[in-house]
């Protein structure tokens, strides 16, 4: 059981290039069809706990199923399994970069990736901003949800400009939030 936990797994690991959502067809795949570790309902309801605890959803998905059907070695075997792809894969992009980072080549392939990465953060920060703020997901004046929009602001203008610590200015505007929503319904 533990050595098909860590088999399992490391397919997951190794193959799930995209990240948490681009997984869920192989665990599913593997976790329900192929070893029938869990039903359908079961897995819906892993995914939803997986989302919910801190960390990669492949990496607390291993955690839950080998923790599940072997305790704790199955856990450890899961989770060892997920991440040993992406350990020796990191491990060897540094050793790539650490010998010839300073090539031209190197240097001119890390100068391309910036701005990449930086169109990549923006993407994710408009996809988040546009959720939180806009009623329908669209961008829309009409749509926009004012007291979202005002409590981003007010965070972003705390945390950038007055360098207040991140978790504090969550937590305040998650408890204006609701405040503001008991008294205005």
């Amino acid at each position: 059981m533990i050595l098909d936990l860590f088999l399992c797994y490391l397919q997951i690991g190794l193959f799930s290039i995209g990240g948490g959502y681009a997984a869920l067809p192989l665990i599913q795949s593997q976790v329900v069809e192929r070893y029938g570790w869990l039903t359908l309902n079961e897995f819906s309801d892993l995914i939803s706990i997986a989302e919910m605890t801190p960390g990669p959803m492949a990496v607390n998905s291993a955690t839950f199923v080998g923790n599940r059907l072997a305790g704790i070695p199955g856990a450890a075997a899961a989770t060892f399994g997920c991440i040993l792809p992406s350990c020796f894969i990191v491990s060897f992009l540094y050793f790539l970069y650490a010998r010839y980072k300073e090539l031209s080549l190197m240097k001119s392939i890390l100068a391309a990736l910036r701005p990449v990465v930086v169109a990549l953060i923006a993407s994710a920060f408009l996809s988040l901003l546009k959720g939180a703020v806009m009623k329908n997901g669209v961008w829309a004046f009409g749509d926009i949800r004012w007291l979202s929009a005002a409590l981003f602001l007010i965070s972003f203008f705390l945390i950038r400009k007055l360098k207040w610590p991140g978790i504090p200015v969550m937590v305040g505007c998650g408890l204006v939030f609701m405040l503001l929503n008991v008294i205005i319904t």
